[in-house]
């Protein structure tokens, strides 16, 4: 069915409406004019009955003054004749009405005659009167015997009957008339109602159909915006299966290139090696701006608020692109007005992604000169500044007609940039979308052949209490009162974890107990009460998230619950969260990011110390930071603070550990036991971690964590996983004998 939208369907409405209601205006009043012909014949009805009781009453009492003048004359006695001459007037006052009333010629001459009559008869009466006044006598027989008196009194009722057969046929011609104009009305109401009802029913139908279209139209939005969701989600998953193709050859390749630069390669080899690293990496930057892409389209880029040191993320992105700017020869400069404040509340890994974005592209177009790093305050208004930042370099510059679609995807700024420096053309789009959903702007200015200065402004609320330049936390302990009875349950089945965990928590000052598995923590709940439990995700017999749940449900325990994973996926917390845990913490287990959860959960607090002198550490390499390619030890050196013995003994554990559990790892391929290798690819994230390497495993271990997972793909990143690890174990030795 074809239902009319828009104007047509407006100008329908409107038609059909004005039709109806002249037509219920047109019955209306046809049967308004029957009702009122109808109460105004009733009325003549009323009338016509009255008059008739007029002529009734006249006829009688014209008889009755008959009779009393014949009273009188034949018993000589007056008081017969008293009250005639009233009864006389009452007469012709009725003949006078019927007068005023009567509309019938013929009738008209009858009650003149009655009224003639009635004024002989008072006559009469009034010779009486006269004779007895004369003679005192009222017995004169002869008016009784007088034939003209018999035939007036005869006259009166004919003339009487006449006109009342005359009135009752104007009666009865108006009853027709009144059933009549009652039929009529009765008619138009019916009719009247009938309309109303086809109306009614025309009108319910109208707006069933109208229902009913809405809601056909509701289905079919719901199916093309399920239709929509479905295509979002198939991108997504087209996106993530893309990128997880692409990353598992494309970081093998960047993986065994860095190993191949390493080797004592000829002048042509390494150039060969160099230019395969570098064409990877430029790979992966279109990889992952094409993914950054797809979750700003999916509305899956959340913006967080949290303080951030607006200086110290400033030095942060100088440092990182410090080298590459010596390389180039181009000085690189960051100023930093005097009226920001250094701690502002916003999303500093964004700022950090846009900063680097269009520094990135300062630097690569800029062959000589300087690029700078402008930060100044736009506005301030009560707690909410607008900082705005400018990227000032010295390269080629943009063409004005240029600059319309320079934030366009996969536009740059000529054709011969994409020949010349690589790239997609996405980066300043991504840029621009990630500065508008923190509801800032951004615009570029350029001269050809001098350079270009893109503007950027983001508000961000001015932090109450301002951070502290960052320092190097040495440890601490906690302040705790001994009837507090604090005590924490550790699950971890990692052994180079539970050596972590000992040696943090003895260091703070903590009691503890360990176990291995999520049973083990549900029994010694059961057992005795326990401060705080940190739970690890991903251990055999029972896993935290089932420990979790059964903590929550069949123990009815509220205790706080921190989880402990490998996993730094996006919605790895608030699946934790959603399970009953408190607070979630990813590893490699931050010391200070811990301590400070404990102390929360806990409500303890830091004891507080006297500085005291402590002794230089002895070295604890013999060899200097920059020889080691592999391992990085600033994790391993921060959480031992000096400690000898604990570096050798988690330096131990990675050469005693790793082997097994690459050599495991590669036997779950071969026999393609996929949820094997899944398990061992996530506890040998734990494992490596001490020594640094989760940077370089971390993508490859990833992979090796799905369980869809081609055998392919699992053996190209097992090899890369091996490769690593071998030449980690090497470094690792030589750092052992060394301490």
């Amino acid at each position: 069915m074809k239902i009319l939208t828009g104007k047509p369907f407006l100008a329908s409405i409107m038609v059909t409406f004005l039709t109806g209601l002249l037509l219920l205006l047109s019955i209306q009043w046809n049967s308004d004019r029957n009702i009122d012909a109808l109460i105004t014949g009733n009325e003549r009805l009323m009338r016509e009955l009255r008059i008739t009781n007029y002529l009734r009453e006249l006829e009688r009492d014209i008889i009755w003054v008959e009779s009393r003048i014949r009273g009188a004359i034949a018993t000589d006695d007056t008081s017969h004749i008293e009250g005639v001459a009233h009864k006389i007037n009452e007469i012709e006052n009725y003949l006078d009405t019927l007068d005023d009333t009567n509309t019938d010629p013929k009738s008209l001459v009858y009650i003149n005659r009655l009224n003639y009559l009635a004024r002989q008869k008072l006559r009469a009466r009034d010779m009486l009167m006269e004779e007895y006044v004369r003679s005192g006598r009222m017995d004169d027989t002869s008016f009784i015997a007088n034939p003209m008196a018999r035939e007036t009194s005869n006259e009166i009722s004919s003339l009487v009957r006449k006109i009342y057969e005359n009135r009752q046929d104007a009666i009865v011609k108006l009853t027709s008339d009144i059933e009549n104009s009652g039929r009529k009305a009765k008619n138009w109401g019916t009719l009247l109602v009938i309309v109303i009802l086809i109306s009614g029913v025309g009108w319910l139908w109208f707006i069933i159909k109208r229902i009913q279209y809405q809601n056909t139209l509701i289905l079919q939005l719901n199916e093309s915006e399920n239709r929509a969701r479905e295509a979002a989600r198939i991108k997504e998953n087209f996106m993530a299966n893309m990128s997880h193709e692409i990353r598992t050859p494309l970081n093998a390749i960047l993986g065994f290139s860095n190993f191949l630069e390493r080797e004592q390669l000829d002048h042509k080899q390494k150039d060969f090696a160099v230019s395969i690293r570098k064409a990877s990496e430029n790979l992966l930057d279109i990889v992952n701006d094409i993914l950054d892409v797809s979750r700003i389209e999916a509305g899956m880029v959340r913006i967080e608020a949290y303080p951030f040191s607006v200086r110290g993320l400033l030095q942060s992105v100088e440092t990182l692109f410090c080298r590459k700017a010596t390389e180039k020869g181009i000085h690189l400069l960051t100023q930093v007005a005097d009226s920001v404040p250094d701690t502002l509340i916003g999303d500093a890994t964004r700022l950090t992604q846009i900063l680097v974005n269009l520094i990135g592209n300062a630097l690569k177009f800029t062959e000589k000169g300087q690029v700078r790093i402008l930060v100044t305050v736009l506005s301030r208004e009560n707690n909410e500044v607008n900082l705005n930042c400018k990227i000032i370099d010295n390269g080629p510059g943009i063409e004005q007609d240029k600059l319309k679609v320079i934030f366009e995807r996969f536009n740059q700024g000529e054709n011969s940039i994409t020949r010349r420096f690589g790239g997609t053309g996405l980066g300043l789009s991504i840029v621009k979308d990630l500065i508008e959903l923190q509801n800032g702007s951004i615009e570029v200015t350029s001269v050809v052949g001098e350079g270009s200065t893109f503007r950027f402004n983001i508000p961000y609320q001015v932090s109450e209490t301002q951070l502290e330049a960052p320092a190097h936390w040495d440890g601490g302990k906690f302040e705790q009162d001994p009837q507090n009875g604090i005590r924490i349950l550790i699950a971890e089945d990692n052994a180079t974890n539970r050596s972590l965990m000992t040696y943090m928590l003895q260091q703070w000052g903590l009691e503890f107990d360990m176990v291995d598995n999520g049973k083990m923590v549900i029994e010694a709940l059961g057992k005795r009460a326990y401060s705080l439990v940190l739970m690890d995700m991903q251990m055999p017999v029972m896993d935290g998230y089932t420990a979790t749940r059964s903590i929550r449900e069949d123990l009815q325990l509220q205790i706080p619950i921190i989880a402990m994973t490998a996993h730094a996926m996006a919605g790895e917390r608030e699946k934790c969260l959603s399970m009953g845990m408190n607070e979630y913490i990813s590893k490699p287990i931050r010391e200070r990011q811990l301590f400070d959860m404990i102390a929360r959960f806990c409500n303890i607090t830091e004891k507080t110390a006297e500085p005291e002198i402590v002794p230089e550490p002895a070295p604890t390499a013999a060899l200097p930071e920059q020889s080691w390619h592999y391992i990085q030890l600033d994790y391993l050196l921060d959480i031992a603070k000096g400690d000898t013995e604990f570096m050798k003994v988690s330096a131990q554990q990675f050469i005693d550990f790793v082997p097994g559990e690459v050599e495991d790892l590669m036997q779950a391929c071969k026999l393609e036991a996929i949820p094997a290798m899944n398990k061992i690819a996530h506890h040998l994230k734990t494992t490596i971690s001490i020594m640094g390497l989760t940077d370089k495993l971390h993508d490859a271990l990833s992979v090796l964590e799905d369980p869809s997972i081609a055998k392919q793909d699992a053996i190209i990143n097992i090899n890369f996983v091996k490769a690593c690890c071998d030449a980690a174990l090497d470094e690792t030795r030589r750092f052992h004998q060394s301490l």
